[in-house]
């Protein structure tokens, strides 16, 4: 029976973490695909000479990998987190007489609390960095090749 349950204020930050993550999922929407699609169908074919648009979408297009490749990380420590953590816990379900699988517990709770909110953090400001590029840039994101060259004149 309860014997074998780890405490509550052992599954606190447990607890914390369980209703935090979920915000976290929303990162992990498509928003960045359709962004990416978006800027890959805008990118005209391969001509020389004005293409400063065009390395302009490549530049967005190279920060949104960025994001999604942090996120993919971000998303693998999460699972990676609870794997250690099941294995902790058992361990303490096991041998509830040895406080240090306890603590360990605890330990780990606060430290993935931390490395998720730093990592969140980074998450952020590469989207408000890719929103501040977009925003920016957006003429040249949908038009890289202004119409008014030298080109378009003959």
């Amino acid at each position: 029976g309860n014997r074998n349950k780890p405490p509550r204020s052992l599954l606190m930050p447990y607890l914390e973490m369980d209703e935090f993550l979920p915000q976290v999922e929303s990162y992990k929407g498509t928003v960045k695909e359709k962004l990416k699609m978006w800027i890959s169908f805008l990118i005209p074919k391969i001509e020389d000479g004005n293409n400063f648009g065009v390395s302009i979408q490549e530049e967005t297009l190279g920060e949104i990998r960025t994001v999604e490749s942090e996120a993919a990380s971000f998303f693998d420590q999460i699972s990676r987190y609870y794997m250690t953590r099941a294995k902790l816990v058992s361990k303490v379900a096991k041998y509830p007489h040895i406080d240090d699988y306890r603590r360990t517990v605890v330990e780990l709770d606060e430290k993935e609390y931390l490395s998720l909110r730093i990592t969140l953090s980074e998450i952020r400001n590469h989207y408000a960095t890719l929103h501040d590029m977009i925003t920016k840039n957006m003429e040249k994101i949908k038009k890289p090749r202004s119409t008014n060259s030298i080109e378009a004149m003959y």
